[in-house]
């Protein structure tokens, strides 16, 4: 697989900066998300990694990833680095059991988290992992439980799309103001409609793929908000469907609202 020049500079630059600081620490590097997804965006995209690590790390291994990221980031501070750091073993077992990991969530380094210890995950590594350091994907034991998948997906919308849905509802705060722009839009309407694909489907799909699900998946008028979203989601220089932010702001929350209820309804839940 060919990748984005940027984005291979971009693990060679971490794997040079973490193993001048930890040699032999860093056993594997694997992309995922959009890269993998064969969906990545220069101007939208992060780029999601799996690391493994040789044991569970010390606090002195954290230390030493800290400072690795720190000067990838400065080094190298679009696209964001984000990611987990599992061991071979963490792979073969349910990501519900592994547990908080050291992660890189928004750029920052963190020592236990769980954001992306999950079934998504590992079943995107599995199926489609990118390798820069390690044996390939298909060489390795991941554990891959299809049904997992729909049920992660239905409790990250009840739980963490609901949320966002009503922070973003209220205008005059950092979320409702950011979905005034054109990528916050984008982004959630894209991704709700992933996780509704995936509950569909029991597979992953990457944002592009979920905006042309939902053209299929959903009526008629919701397709105007689709369109917009998948256009900055490409990098369009052809003109916005939405005649102002706000209401382009508007459809969307109207959008997340409705695939919401209709993911949650019985008969797909």
């Amino acid at each position: 697989m060919v990748i984005h020049p940027r984005v291979q500079a971009l693990a060679e630059t971490f794997l040079h900066n973490v193993d001048g600081e930890a040699p032999g620490m860093v056993q594997g590097l694997y992309l995922t998300g959009s890269v993998a997804l064969h969906d990545f965006r220069l101007h939208a995209s992060d780029v999601d990694f799996v690391v493994v690590l040789a044991h569970r790390p010390t606090k002195s291994d954290n230390d030493a990833l800290r400072r690795a990221h720190a000067r990838t980031r400065a080094h190298t501070p679009r696209p964001q680095f984000n990611g987990i750091h599992v061991t071979w073993d963490d792979l073969g077992e349910d990501p519900a059991s592994c547990g908080p990991v050291p992660s890189v969530l928004g750029g920052r380094f963190k020592a236990k988290a769980a954001a992306d210890v999950n079934p998504v995950t590992w079943h995107v590594l599995a199926e489609r992992g990118v390798t820069i350091r390690g044996p390939l994907p298909v060489e390795l034991d991941v554990w891959d439980e299809p049904e997992s998948l729909r049920a992660w997906s239905l409790g990250n919308l009840d739980e963490h799309w609901r949320r966002w849905r009503a922070k973003a509802g209220r205008l005059v705060t950092p979320r409702g103001l950011a979905a005034l722009g054109s990528l916050a839009p984008s982004w959630s309407v894209l991704s709700v409609s992933r996780l509704h694909f995936t509950l569909r489907t029991c597979e992953i799909t990457s944002k592009s793929g979920a905006g042309a699900y939902a053209l299929h998946a959903f009526p008629e008028k919701w397709h105007r908000i689709v369109n917009e979203c998948l256009r900055v989601r490409r990098g369009s220089t052809l003109p916005s469907l939405y005649e102002s932010a706000l209401a382009r702001r508007r459809a969307a929350l109207d959008y997340i609202e409705m695939v919401l209820d209709d993911a949650l309804s019985p008969s797909l839940a």
